[in-house]
């Protein structure tokens, strides 16, 4: 059967608009189609395919599991989800491991853990959860209004309560509304989908040290920044300030749907036996290709090069300003880039991705008014400078109109 983007409006929800590109083959950080068509890929799945596409070691680890045992539920232990879990308690702040399939499921086990944690220890007062305008939680209905873009959780009756919201990187604005019965404040160190927007660092300590003063829980989500995106394996790292629950999905598992709570001993024994489950969580599939992927990037030479990877991306974009002038900012942060468009481009970076796509280039936005980049933290450096010179192109030609 011929599969062509009319198929998708047939038999799909269309709740997405996919472009009519159909990718079909990857290798590394090249893309082809079905007519052979060749991108390079700077979009990453959206900061999914941190090893690029068909990496040897995530293809070996899932061919290797794939001939002794693919699922058992949580009614049995399995090695591959203690392994994994071990590499990451090993790797982070972290003495227990929660798995879940997607950033969105960690989320909500870590909302559920801090609201069962302080009912515990506190009471049932303690309730309220703090969040932050523009960020992404993901898209479950707790996850998605504790998430600080009504556009996302509008129009789905009503919502669960309890739940405020302060200004990304305004101390005073989270020191207005925090008190005594706040039980968590969940914060991105890197706002993803608000534009690539990176807390300070005195924010980031400020926050630490009000969930200090009122007994609330720090909740870092990390599902973009986390796995080497930042150049450090967690971005809590480079800020030196340990959260009591960080949630990681995306990069975890290389483009094998997996996600995990990571947290404390002490936080974690408040969900007992049958306060939070998943079928699917732990799947030996997902945790042997995790292994592998954590593995492979936690490492000086990855990581290294996630940094001097991005230098070269900030050198690029800049050239490319300098000549276009239509950035008002380049935000790079390892390999999570957002160029900022100009007041006169305001809303048009869709306009950006699409010219960037009829050049070969897979490109994303971050809201309507920032390009975004997450690519392959291992792609080699001629993709990168080939990869901007098609951008550079899709740039000219939406500034000639």
């Amino acid at each position: 059967m011929q599969v062509s983007r009319s198929l998708f409006d047939e038999v799909m929800v269309p709740n997405y608009a996919p472009s009519k590109i159909i990718p079909v083959k990857g290798q590394g950080s090249r893309v082809w189609d079905q007519n052979g068509t060749e991108f390079i890929d700077f979009a990453g799945g959206i900061a999914v395919n941190c090893l690029g596409h068909c990496h040897p070691a995530l293809v070996g680890a899932l061919k290797d599991q794939a001939d002794k045992i693919w699922h058992l539920s949580n009614v049995m232990t399995n090695e591959p989800a203690l392994l994994l879990a071990k590499a990451l308690v090993d790797a982070t702040f972290a003495e227990k491991v929660y798995f879940a399939n997607s950033g969105a499921e960690a989320n909500e086990a870590a909302l559920k853990l801090a609201r069962r944690y302080a009912k515990d220890k506190y009471g049932e007062q303690k309730d309220q959860i703090i969040s932050f305008k523009q960020g992404f939680h993901g898209r479950t209905f707790f996850t998605v209004t504790v998430g600080g873009q009504s556009a996302y959780s509008d129009g789905f009756g009503p919502k669960p309560e309890a739940i405020v919201h302060a200004e990304f990187n305004n101390l005073a604005s989270l020191k207005a509304i925090i008190n005594d019965n706040t039980c968590a404040v969940m914060v991105e160190p890197i706002q993803g989908e608000g534009g690539v927007l990176a807390a300070t660092a005195e924010f980031i300590k400020g926050v630490r040290e009000l969930c200090d003063a009122h007994n609330a829980l720090l909740i870092f989500d990390e599902v973009q920044t986390g796995v080497g995106r930042t150049g450090d394996l967690y971005a809590y790292m480079g800020y030196g300030v340990t959260p009591d629950i960080l949630t990681t999905a995306k990069a975890l598992g290389g483009g094998f749907p997996i996600g995990a709570m990571l947290t404390t001993t002490d936080i974690a024994k408040h969900l007992v036996v049958g306060t939070h489950g998943s079928t699917y969580g732990g799947n030996p599939l997902a945790c042997a290709v995790g292994l592998a992927a954590v593995n492979t990037v936690n490492t000086p030479e990855v990581l290294n090069g996630v940094k001097a990877k991005a230098q070269l991306f900030r050198d690029g974009l800049e050239k490319i300003n300098a000549k276009h002038h239509v950035f008002a900012e380049v935000r790079c942060y390892g390999l999570l880039i957002g160029a900022v468009l100009k007041p006169e481009y305001s809303g048009k970076a869709r306009d950006f991705m699409v010219a960037a796509a009829d050049q070969g280039l897979m490109a994303l936005v971050a809201g309507t008014s920032v390009v975004r980049f997450a690519p392959s933290l291992v792609i080699p450096d001629a993709d990168i400078v080939e990869g901007l010179a098609r951008f550079e192109t899709a740039v000219a030609n939406v500034v000639k109109g």
